[in-house]
């Protein structure tokens, strides 16, 4: 090991070359970092164990299940997300299936891989719907721009790059890479128009750089000529005195890709017209754009400009519509959606509490829709209607902003007369709206979770009593945060209570069962008040202990029901079975 650190020069020899030559190339604006993480491979070598990176794939998804999630977040789309959901579960579950049986030979699972092309106009949700999925099953995700690919002609580099980009999402654990997805969007922009020379030939490059890996491939985790990657193998190898080529296979990694496609609507509309004519034939009904793309084949697509094995690689296909004004209503409804929830935050960071009129919600989106660019649109619309607020509110003492109609409509006026409303009339004005609107945004969510009671109460394996959705849409109003995340914290709350029955047990040797009235009744004043769950099971412990010892000495019991009225009220609770002597302390009456 002596010779080889003679011969190959140390980390920083090499760190001072490179920087001289960064400093001569770019002066001072460009710096090499001297720190060198260590792989996962390294680290195992160093400790001796796994650490946080040992993560393998658990995926046991239903499509329906998946719909369901998705439909907590996106609006319409009923087809794409039918096929997204069915197809990315059956290439999991397939995985999933093979890895149980090593011992079966590869050919046995071969197929084309359920490679997904998405068509449909831009802002319709199609990266934020990939993006749900992948935190959903649990894999790491990376997002490309295939415009960018053409610019590097057809090397394809950056194809790889997005591969490399996985291990680096999935904290360097290549295995749990090898099952991520890698999301490219625009990429009806790699289409060639056959008719012209150049760039098409660069687009035609980038399909063909995309082949392989949408297929399998390897890639190697070192990038050629990248003095950074470099130095970390040189790094590597003086450490171990190993050789290790890192490489990730992309035989299990998803590929989805999308684009607006515009222009191929007109070649399928070409086709199925010529289709129609001849005896008989009816001309056919003007089809809406989404409507056209429904109906889309390979050959609409080779016609394109893609090639026929970029075609036969991508053959799962869905189709997105166009979002009305009501459908961006809907979104920025949606107790989930992101756009209010980052807006709410926005202020919050000012310690201002922002709540939305109906009516102002309508006219941000129809002024989203009118902007003709999807459910973008909904950003922009409340930053121009509330940046004006947002540059003003902190610098008072207003803490509660009631964004009304008018608000949106008329917002320098609006301002002027929240800043300068000086008497305890024009003050209450304010306050009544916010409180009215406080109140609606919680009769919202009510009436939200009761009609997705079924499919919420499935997926986090809790029961949606009235009192839990109460507390619920009262926790929503009064925190930032959305549904699914309040749902998971009450979830986790009432599995502190349930193992509070076990505790107990192995404390006091005596079983109780605490009902879901008592449990909501606890629930209630841990999320409302500073009261924590340890104190609530010493004070049951307090309550109970001895009364409940006492009663199990006289009546050889030894399971008992704690009911909300038994919390309110300990001591009549053990009093009334007292009274009744050898009374029932079951529910049920005993047999025999």
């Amino acid at each position: 090991m002596k010779t080889i650190n003679e011969k190959i020069p140390n980390i920083e020899e090499i760190e001072k070359e490179i920087g001289s030559f960064l400093s001569k190339k770019f002066g001072g604006t460009v710096r090499l970092a001297s720190t060198v993480p260590l792989s996962q491979e390294e680290e195992t070598e160093r400790t001796g164990c796994l650490g946080k990176n040992d993560k393998k794939l658990n995926f046991d998804l239903k499509p329906e299940s998946l719909i369901s999630y998705l439909d907590q977040y996106i609006i319409r789309q009923d087809n794409a997300k039918a096929v997204l959901a069915t197809k990315i579960c059956t290439h999991y579950n397939r995985i999933k299936t093979f890895n149980s049986y090593p011992d079966l030979a590869d050919d046995m699972f071969c197929g084309v891989k359920n490679n997904v092309l998405m068509l449909g106009p831009t802002g319709v949700g199609k990266t934020y719907m990939i993006k749900l999925i992948a935190k959903k099953i649990g894999v790491p995700f990376v997002k490309g721009d295939a415009t960018k690919f053409s610019e590097t002609g057809y090397v394809g580099g950056d194809v790889e790059d997005l591969v490399r980009d996985l291990v680096r999402e999935a904290d360097d654990n290549i295995e749990l890479a090898q099952y991520g997805i890698v999301y490219i969007d625009e990429i009806d922009k790699i289409a060639s128009s056959h008719n012209l020379i150049g760039a098409d030939v660069s687009r035609t490059g980038v399909q063909r750089a995309l082949l392989k890996p949408l297929e399998e491939t390897e890639v190697d985790m070192k990038v050629p000529h990248d003095p950074i990657s470099m130095m970390q193998e040189i790094e590597r190898f003086r450490r171990t005195g190993k050789k290790n080529r890192r490489v990730v296979n992309t035989k299990n990694i998803l590929f989805i890709v999308s684009g607006a496609f515009f222009d191929l609507a007109k070649i399928i509309q070409k086709r199925i017209a010529n289709n129609t004519i001849g005896f008989g034939s009816t001309t056919p009904k003007t089809r809406s754009y989404a409507n056209v793309l429904k109906h889309v084949k390979s050959e609409d697509l080779i016609e394109f400009g893609f090639e026929s094995e970029f075609v036969g690689r991508l053959p799962v296909r869905a189709v997105l519509e166009d979002l009305d004004n009501n459908d961006l209503f809907e979104i920025l409804s949606n107790p989930n959606n992101p756009i209010i929830l980052g807006k709410k935050l926005d202020f919050a960071a000012y310690g201002i509490d922002i709540k939305f009129e109906e009516k102002a919600l309508r006219i941000l989106a129809n002024r989203a829709f009118d902007e003709n660019i999807g459910a973008r649109g909904l950003v922009s619309a409340i930053e121009k209607a509330l940046i004006i607020f947002e540059r003003y509110l902190p610098s008072t003492k207003i803490k509660k902003f009631p964004v009304t109609a008018d608000a949106i409509e008329n917002p320098k006026t609006y301002l002027e007369n929240m800043i300068s409303a000086h008497n305890e009339k024009q003050e209450k004005q304010y306050t009544d709206d916010f409180d009215r609107f406080v109140e609606q945004e919680k009769v919202f969510i009510r009436n939200y979770l009761i009609a997705n009671s079924n499919s919420l109460s499935q997926r986090y394996n809790l029961t949606l009593t009235q009192s839990r959705i109460n507390l619920i849409s009262d926790y929503y109003s009064s925190h930032i945060m959305d549904v699914g995340v309040i749902i998971r914290k009450i979830k986790t709350l009432c599995d502190e209570m349930k193992n509070f029955e076990l505790k107990f047990f192995k404390n006091h040797d005596t079983n109780i069962v605490i009902e879901d009235d008592a449990i909501d009744f606890t629930l209630e004043q841990v999320v409302n008040s500073s009261v924590k769950p340890e104190d609530i099971y010493n004070k049951i412990s307090i309550n109970f202990e001895y009364g409940l010892k006492l009663i199990k000495e006289k009546t050889g019991k030894n399971r008992f029901f704690i009911t909300r009225q038994a919390l309110i009220d300990p001591d009549a609770y053990i009093s009334d079975i007292l009274k009744n002597g050898l009374g029932e302390t079951e529910k049920q009456p005993e047999k025999g």
